[in-house]
């Protein structure tokens, strides 16, 4: 499978999230061998949506001419698109939202009714594409925080979508944090596993990834200073 990890920490390889992401992939790669390049966003030269929709009358070419044509051309490339992010205001880091923009040609200005909702017909054959969304936050839960970039995800990807949110994050950076989040590590990688394997991921292990890896008093005390 050839698989393009989109990653939109402004840390890099460093970033929190990238630990859960390594992992995951770590995991599909003992099922079978994978095909995988990351593009670390902050370093590519990504100019703002104007909005002008030029790139959706006429046939995909955009004003700009940066560097986001060629990832437009690795995306429809790729088998499986993997955004992996930390949790920026409820939502995806500016740098990797502006990626996000730039995917309109992709599609046309013309609409279809899909359910009780419009969608943009596409210019560009994406049927064959999977989207995985792996998210970390530094909050002591999942509750009222990655709500927003998951709805966001899910309008964006319609398809095959898969999503792991992780709360608690920064503590993959923190190796006296090890006990608990090397069993962590090892659940994300069964569900590399599995997902290699299936396509899918068991729910009841996507809540057990979601979960609180230490008592989210106790966390919130190590953040504040109190522990």
């Amino acid at each position: 499978m050839k698989i393009l990890v989109l990653n939109g920490s402004p840390k890099r390889e460093q970033s929190d999230t990238m630990h859960i992401t390594r992992a995951f992939l770590e995991g599909m790669q003992e099922v079978s061998s994978q095909n995988i390049h990351t593009i670390h966003v902050i370093d590519r030269h990504i100019e703002f949506c104007t909005g002008c929709f030029a790139c959706m009358h006429n046939g995909g070419a955009c004003i700009h001419k940066d560097e986001m044509g060629e990832i437009l051309q690795e995306i429809l490339r790729s088998d499986l698109l993997l955004w992996s992010f930390p949790l920026y205001a409820y939502g995806m880091p500016a740098h990797l939202k502006a990626l996000l923009d730039r995917t309109l040609p992709l599609s046309s200005m013309a609409m279809q009714k899909v359910g009780e909702r419009y969608a943009h017909v596409g210019q560009a054959d994406c049927s064959h594409l999977r989207w995985l969304m792996i998210c970390g936050c530094g909050f002591p839960n999942s509750k009222h925080n990655f709500e927003p970039a998951v709805a966001q995800f899910k309008l964006c990807f319609r398809g095959d979508t898969t999503i792991i949110t992780v709360p608690e994050s920064p503590l993959f950076n923190a190796p006296e944090a090890a006990p608990v989040t090397e069993p962590r590590l090892e659940l994300v990688k069964r569900a590399g596993r599995q997902y290699a394997e299936t396509g899918e991921i068991d729910q009841a292990l996507l809540r057990e990834i979601g979960s609180p890896m230490i008592p989210e008093e106790t966390y919130a005390a190590i953040v504040n200073g109190g522990a």
